[in-house]
């Protein structure tokens, strides 16, 4: 996995450990993830900015380990019996917005108990969610906690290269030079951005050129404003 870059970005729902590219911001996650199952507990918090490859990363591992992947809000402790008997290991998606704090220690001590595994998915570190069960906070607090980072130039552009690919459309280097040194440096601008041009060249039958690019970022300058 180390050779390869992670990405959850594509225009494609591409899920399989050749599509991930390991880089300084998510090297730390990939490195735990490679440790399982000598976690040394039950559970593993994951967190990171929108579009960073979490998911992606959580699919890896869910075909790795089987688990079972549900949203935070899904859960109850009535349905951790049933999200328990279909496997040992668990993926819970979004904590921190919302979660039944009950069902969560529940599911934790059970999943504890079995041998089994839980990671936790939040676009924020456990030390920020809201969680007022002493119990559930003090398992919490003492799980390992890993966070996907920002990305370099190197890897935003990276991630280009592959949305454009993904649509199968080339892209000349000025011009990805011409996008980093304007766009904001997240993943998930990077997938609006080229997203956009791919709209924007369609449309107007155009390749994708320096003039197209600016244009792009300054009506999606523009919309961004206009939510202010």
């Amino acid at each position: 996995m180390t050779e390869q870059l992670v990405l959850d970005l594509g225009h494609r729902s591409a899920r399989g450990i050749e599509d991930f590219l390991v880089a300084p911001c998510n090297r730390d996650a990939v490195a735990w993830l490679d440790r399982w199952p000598d976690w040394p507990g039950p559970v593993l918090a994951l967190h990171g900015p929108a579009a960073c490859g979490k998911t992606h990363l959580a699919h890896i591992w869910m075909n790795r380990s089987a688990a079972r992947l549900l949203k935070a809000n899904e859960l109850s402790v009535a349905s951790s019996y049933r999200f328990l008997a279909d496997g040992l290991n668990i993926i819970v998606d979004d904590v921190g917005a919302g979660v039944d704090e009950r069902a969560l220690l529940h599911l934790y001590n059970m999943v504890g108990e079995a041998g089994g595994h839980i990671l936790l998915l939040s676009p924020i570190p456990p030390a920020r969610w809201t969680i007022g069960l002493a119990d559930l906070r003090s398992r919490l607090n003492a799980a390992p906690a890993v966070s996907i980072g920002w990305p370099d130039d190197a890897l935003i552009g990276a991630v280009l290269v592959k949305l454009f690919a993904d649509r199968q459309m080339t892209v000349e280097g000025e011009v990805l030079v011409y996008m980093l040194a304007r766009m904001e440096r997240s993943f998930a601008s990077a997938k609006m951005l080229v997203t956009a041009l791919d709209r924007s060249a369609l449309a107007a039958h155009r390749r994708i050129t320096i003039p197209l690019v600016r244009e792009v970022l300054a009506a999606l300058n523009e919309s961004e404003i206009g939510r202010d």
